[in-house]
């Protein structure tokens, strides 16, 4: 019995051990799953949803499927590391979250289902959008927004991207970061991101060669910024969110001739 006490106390604490350091998130997984359930027993029990029909009885039409998400939202984390976001986003408290979080070694944790809705995006636009995190999925990239981001991050977000794109059939010009749709209130994925190599990729739009390019007399620079999207309601943020995502620079006031000329070949191509 002597030898038996210490084994009968080491077996528990083993035990609690192993399920702490192999699955960390267990409770808030079984939060997700039990969450999930939930909206689909709401569905079951109840169709139709909440309607003002009064016609008896009720008919239910046969052609429907899931919504789907048609834009994707980048953002860089500005936290410590992917343990700290993942941590973050499995907190009631916190009230954010993500559908895609990529560390900086490539490893791509999906932590909601795409046809769930995140609350990533926050108050903001996009065009006539002004629910953002209804229609979209978010993509959380591990980064403080003062660093380079890696080359194997970069990868595997392009990688991403590319499934995303074929599986939902995202346009190039929907694919956009956070600042886009906050222009006064964020500012990633940061002036270090590589938007043109994004573009490049059909993730984006980018300008062309503005050598030759003569802006026409009457250019609007703000009807331009709102026809790609943009709330154009705090013009200097936007300007600001525009030199930082297409110039890659921080600066402030109203664009010059240069920067109306790159604009101006933007704007040509979201008219296309």
């Amino acid at each position: 019995m002597k030898r038996l006490l210490p084994l009968l106390f080491f077996v528990p604490v083993l035990f609690l051990f192993t399920r702490c350091h192999r699955a960390p998130y267990a409770e808030t997984n079984k939060q997700y799953r039990d969450s999930a359930h939930r909206f689909a027993r709401e569905i079951e029990r109840n169709p139709a949803g909440q309607t003002m029909a009064t016609a008896q009885p009720w008919v239910g039409a046969v052609n429907f499927n899931l919504r789907k998400p048609n834009i994707v939202v980048l953002h860089h984390t500005a936290q410590g590391g992917c343990d700290t976001t993942l941590r973050t986003f499995t907190l009631q408290r916190t009230q954010v979250s993500a559908h895609y979080v990529v560390c900086r070694e490539g490893v791509v944790h999906h932590m909601l289902n795409d046809y769930l809705r995140a609350w990533h995006a926050g108050a903001g636009r996009w065009g006539n959008i002004q629910d953002v995190n209804s229609s979209s999925i978010g993509i959380e990239i591990d980064n403080n927004g003062v660093e380079p981001f890696s080359e194997a991050q970069l990868a595997a977000t392009l990688q991403l991207l590319d499934t995303l794109r074929r599986k939902y059939a995202i346009p190039a010009a929907n694919f956009i970061g956070h600042a886009d749709v906050a222009p006064t209130r964020k500012n990633d994925p940061s002036v270090l991101f590589p938007w043109k190599r994004f573009a490049d990729a059909g993730y984006g739009l980018w300008w062309s060669d503005t050598t030759n390019v003569q802006v026409p007399t009457g250019f609007n620079a703000i009807d331009a910024l709102r026809i790609i999207g943009y709330d154009v309601r705090d013009s200097s943020a936007v300007f600001a969110t525009f030199r930082r995502k297409y110039l890659g620079r921080e600066a402030k006031g109203t664009l010059d001739a240069d920067e109306q000329k790159v604009l101006y070949t933007l704007y040509r191509k979201f008219l296309q």
